[in-house]
């Protein structure tokens, strides 16, 4: 599709969903998203890595869970990142461990608090050594949101320094996901040449994924309820240039109603079931 004809049915999409006072999308917008181009075939990701399993330990966000998605081949692996009081990011998917913010304490403070297989939370650079041994499977970063703009920034500064000192800074081999607009406005400003996601579950809200396109987001990582009530926003992400993921698919019937739709790729804590219904149809890199 050519560029004219993508901000055509930007247009149309913004009118449609009634978000006219949404800016006007830049004229570079829509033709400077990277491809996501998958010739039909859906990723699988494991979500919080792949600790449904004997060698992930049942322990999310583990090293142990990242290493067991990377050994059985998944496209991606998915983790959580948060920022301490002390400036140390760390992977963790709630924003408290055992009652204590992390964004509020410093990483010490958690030193003693071990997860079910006995790993210590890792901090992002432990996690990252582990993620640079694997070339085939993607690792998808979910910035959490933070009480302020300044702290999600830090956050964000961190991790880029991280990922470069780990030779990771490469829209290859990682991906960004976000529930925070901020955070993935600062991404699409700073970064455009990754897949930057933005995260909702909110099914009663109009998340026409052309609204996040005028931001500059090229990407859109929704709950798969979402697709249920609107499933024609897959295409016309698609003709947007988005990329598309459906989130926390579990169930089979799901799983199979996400792939007729066509989204780019399945976050799931049942990797094997989504890889088992895929057959031919998954895409791996």
């Amino acid at each position: 599709m050519n560029h004219s004809l993508k901000l055509s049915v930007l247009a149309a999409a913004l009118l449609i969903a009634g978000c006219a006072s949404v800016k006007q999308v830049p004229s570079d917008i829509a033709s400077s998203f990277p491809s996501a181009d998958q010739g039909g075939k859906v990723a699988v990701v494991a979500h919080r890595g792949f600790w449904k399993s004997e060698a992930g330990g049942m322990s999310e966000n583990s090293i142990a869970s990242l290493k067991a998605a990377q050994d059985n081949g998944f496209w991606g692996s998915e983790c959580d990142i948060h920022i301490t009081a002390d400036g140390i990011v760390i992977v963790n998917h709630d924003d408290d461990i055992a009652g204590k913010l992390i964004e509020t304490h410093n990483y010490s403070d958690f030193a003693l608090d071990l997860l079910p297989n006995g790993e210590k939370r890792p901090t992002l650079d432990e996690y990252l050594v582990q993620a640079a041994k694997s070339r085939t499977t993607k690792l998808v970063i979910e910035f959490k949101k933070h009480k302020d703009q300044a702290r999600e920034d830090l956050m964000i500064e961190k991790t880029i320094q991280s990922l470069k000192a780990h030779g990771l800074y490469d829209p290859e081999r990682v991906l960004f996901i976000s529930f925070s607009l901020h955070i993935c406005e600062v991404i699409a400003a700073k970064h455009p040449q990754f897949i930057n996601q933005f995260l909702s579950s909110n099914v009663a809200k109009n998340e026409n994924p052309a609204i996040y396109a005028t931001k500059g987001i090229n990407g859109v990582d929704y709950l798969y309820l979402m697709f249920h009530a609107h499933p024609k926003w897959v295409k016309e992400a698609h003709d947007l240039g988005m990329s598309v993921n459906a989130w926390t698919v579990n169930d089979g019937k799901e799983m199979r109603k996400m792939i007729e739709i066509g989204v780019d790729a399945i976050t799931t804590n049942e990797p094997l079931m989504a890889r088992e219904l895929l057959g031919d149809k998954e895409f791996r890199n």
